[in-house]
């Protein structure tokens, strides 16, 4: 974090959720292995958030709860080179894609990448529903409170529309 972020690529923020396994720890790991990936400049890291787990037909209280968390980077990778980094700290991390918004180990989402707006076949940016994810926003809005993400505004105003709640778990500490 002591390098010069201008010489370290352009920022992204990328959000962190786990739902199965031990989640505090599968988390940090992949807050490490990024830190340790060339390209990448890991700037912050929000504290741990807890909420119920979203599904399609909305919020199920019967599956396991989340952890969520929000970092920030800087990186000299481009955006579908940083989605393959994370879909292949995924894998390492057992991640199953059998359901749409299924339970998993891990799912790490680029939410923005240097102000990008662009869709493809593989990757939306920003993320299409970040601006209506307190999960999202309440980490983000930790560390970068006056972040605004792309298209939809400041992120406090996105936050403060969210009907969700999440729960603070525990503080980051490195």
């Amino acid at each position: 974090m002591t390098r010069d972020r201008a010489s370290s690529g352009l920022p992204a923020t990328i959000a962190l959720g786990s739902n199965l396994g031990d989640r505090e720890a599968i988390l940090r790991a992949a807050v490490g292995e990024l830190g340790t990936t060339g390209g990448i400049v890991v700037d912050s890291v929000s504290s741990l958030y807890e909420t119920d787990a979203l599904k399609p037909d909305g919020v199920d209280l019967t599956a396991p709860a989340y952890l969520n968390a929000v970092m920030t980077v800087h990186t000299t990778l481009d955006p579908h080179a940083l989605l393959r980094v994370l879909n292949t700290i995924e894998e390492a991390h057992d991640r199953v894609r059998a359901e749409r918004w299924g339970d998993r180990t891990i799912d790490l989402d680029i939410i923005t990448f240097g102000g990008l707006q662009q869709h493809d076949e593989t990757l939306t940016l920003p993320h299409p529903r970040a601006y209506e994810r307190a999960f999202v926003l309440a980490p983000w809005h930790e560390i970068e409170p006056n972040a605004e993400l792309p298209g939809r505004g400041p992120i406090a105003t996105l936050l403060a529309a969210t009907y969700e709640s999440p729960r603070l778990y525990s503080r980051w500490s490195r």
